[in-house]
């Protein structure tokens, strides 16, 4: 294996998963913390990460264990491992401890707090946003280096594709996180640091997976990461959308989350 083929792939697979950055900059386009804009942000991060859990890890993750147990094994697998994912989050989250006083929430954006949720719960949910966006970017990177070690052309492909949905993916931890600190930087750097898994699964992958690890465990990993962005989408980012805004914006924000996610699969299909 050459060298420089190395290189490439690595260099494609970094700059792949640090376009999460892009998305942490979403945040210094808003010159006030305005309510309705959290409210469609939080609706489209929440669109972008269930569409992209239900459409493509999800059958991803059939696919791979289907190679390796059969069609109908396979598929009960990896229904099984998303379930996995759910309720590993769900005790994380029930785990983790809520601010000492609910029910008394901070006057994150300058009006009356009644309805808002507390500035701890927001970071809660942005940094919960990121650990589930880097446990998906990791065997994405490992995906993108080892195609572009096989076939660069394929590298690009998927590396430009995984770029452009990682964007989406940066808003969803930028966002919640600088409404919950008011720090433009915190959250940029929150949301570039969630990408770094990226290149970090090109370096497991080129020093082990690539050799060692076959496709079961790369599905059972995507089922389960799927199942964990699912939660934090319906548990986390909706039922927070809907308390900074009207309705119809966390909804409006969400079929925008699932149509730019959407979008930006399909231009390498």
């Amino acid at each position: 294996m050459e060298l420089s083929s190395v290189y490439f792939a690595f260099s494609l697979t970094l700059l792949a998963g640090l376009s999460t950055g892009i998305g942490g900059t979403v945040q210094y386009f808003s010159k006030k913390m305005d309510p309705r804009f959290l409210a469609g942000a939080l609706g489209f991060s929440a669109g972008v990460m269930i569409y992209v859990s239900m459409i493509e890890i999800f059958l991803k993750a059939r696919e791979a264990l289907t190679v390796e147990y059969g069609a109908s094994l396979g598929y009960k697998y990896t229904t099984a491992a998303f379930f996995v994912g759910l309720l590993v989050i769900a005790v994380i989250d029930k785990l983790i401890s809520k601010p000492e006083n609910p029910h008394e929430p901070a006057d994150v954006l300058g009006v009356e707090s009644q309805g808002i949720v507390m500035k701890e719960d927001l970071k809660r949910m942005g940094l919960f946003s990121a650990l589930a966006i880097a446990i998906h970017n990791f065997p994405e990177g490992m995906a993108t280096f080892v195609a572009a070690l096989q076939e660069p052309a394929l590298g690009i492909s998927i590396g430009v594709a995984i770029a452009i949905h990682n964007i989406p993916e940066g808003i969803a931890v930028a966002v919640p996180v600088y409404y919950a600190t008011g720090d433009k930087r915190k959250a940029f750097i929150y949301s570039f640091l969630s990408g770094l898994s990226e290149p970090v699964g090109a370096l497991v992958g080129y020093s082990l997976i690539y050799r060692f690890m076959g496709e079961a465990v790369l599905g059972f990993l995507f089922a389960s990461v799927a199942g964990i962005m699912v939660f934090i989408s319906l548990d986390e980012l909706l039922p927070t959308a809907e308390k900074y805004g009207e309705h119809h914006i966390a909804i409006y924000g969400l079929v925008a989350g699932m149509i730019v996610m959407a979008l930006s699969l399909l231009m390498f299909v």
